[in-house]
């Protein structure tokens, strides 16, 4: 007998697992990319960590503009000078590496979809721009947020400790040597206890930072920047995970902190004018419950390590009459 078609189950497709997201397809089409801006970085830091070394290795200033930006080019006549750049610029990505990759894998735990870190290859006195990670789907909620922009700050200081460490073991007193060059390097407040704790009566000025130091003061101040409690930083991030949208004020109040800092270093102006017209919003997120107890105690912890890293007048430049902000 035949039955009718309306009385037949209707078929279903086998159920199978999905992913959250799936990450892949987008950074493997973008691979070569974050692959040759992590290259063009690796050159422009190590290009600059050669000549940081041979200051260093001849008791020169840390930093000429005019000879030491020179060096990249010197870098591409004669290549083998890079090798000694590498303590530089290894300890330098390593710490970049690790505060991005903080954030990449705190969003892949939550399932969050991310691109690799972007890095910025510039010929500066630094050598780099820094890096990035871009957000490619929505963040769910407020304990999400707050450990995607915890993570990277976490660990970008956990990995710039051990280096400080060494750096620092292989620095050296030179007495004078701060008031020579055309460029004077705020001290960080765990910078100078570390000095006070090797290098007794010693002046900040006297101590002559190895490469390898040099590059943990860029992580202590990188570090410093991301955990401002401004817009989309990464101290915005957790600011809005913790108030909501009473962010909006706490970014204002620091940027005009900022404003005032600019009395003492100028471009803290800049940054404050950028920042007061990108940086008061943040992004919506929908569910806005509690973060619980255990990531209070750690927005706590931000907060020193941002107190033990912020430097309010990260570079000074020489003059006739002195160093001026």
């Amino acid at each position: 007998m035949n039955s009718d078609p309306l009385d037949e189950p209707l078929s279903r497709p086998p159920l199978r697992f999905v992913p959250p997201y799936s990450a892949a397809p987008v950074w493997r089409r973008r691979l070569w990319l974050h692959i040759l801006l992590f290259l063009l970085t690796l050159f422009t830091t190590t290009a600059l960590g050669a000549r940081l070394a041979f200051n260093f290795k001849n008791n020169l200033p840390a930093f000429d503009l005019e000879h030491d930006l020179a060096a990249f080019l010197e870098a591409f006549r004669d290549p083998s000078i890079l090798l000694s750049g590498l303590p530089y610029s290894l300890t330098l990505l390593l710490v970049l590496s690790a505060h991005e990759f903080g954030h990449w894998f705190a969003c892949v735990f939550h399932g969050i979809a991310a691109s690799l870190p972007y890095f910025l290859p510039a010929p500066t006195f630094i050598g780099t721009f820094g890096a990035f990670i871009r957000f490619r789907s929505a963040v769910k909620n407020r304990q999400e947020l707050f450990d995607v922009g915890v993570a990277g700050p976490l660990a970008g200081f956990a990995f710039v400790l051990p280096a400080l460490a060494i750096g620092l073991a292989l620095s050296k007193v030179v007495p004078g040597i701060g008031q020579h060059g055309e460029m004077q390097f705020g001290t960080p407040i765990i910078l100078r206890l570390a000095e006070w704790w090797l290098f007794p009566g010693a002046a900040a000025s006297d101590i002559y930072l190895h490469p390898v130091a040099r590059a943990a003061w860029v992580g202590l101040f990188a570090t410093s920047l991301n955990l401002l409690p401004i817009g989309q930083l990464d101290g915005g991030h957790i600011v809005y995970a913790c108030f909501g949208e009473r962010h909006r004020i706490i970014s204002t109040v620091a940027i005009a902190v900022l404003a005032i800092l600019g009395f003492v270093y100028w471009p803290w102006w800049v940054w404050a004018v950028v920042l007061f017209f990108v940086g008061r919003k943040h992004f919506f997120v929908f569910d806005m419950g509690g973060i619980g107890r255990g990531r209070w105690q750690v927005f706590f912890l931000t907060i020193v390590i941002f107190v033990l890293c912020f430097i309010p007048a990260p570079v000074l430049y020489n003059s006739e009459q002195g160093f001026l902000p």
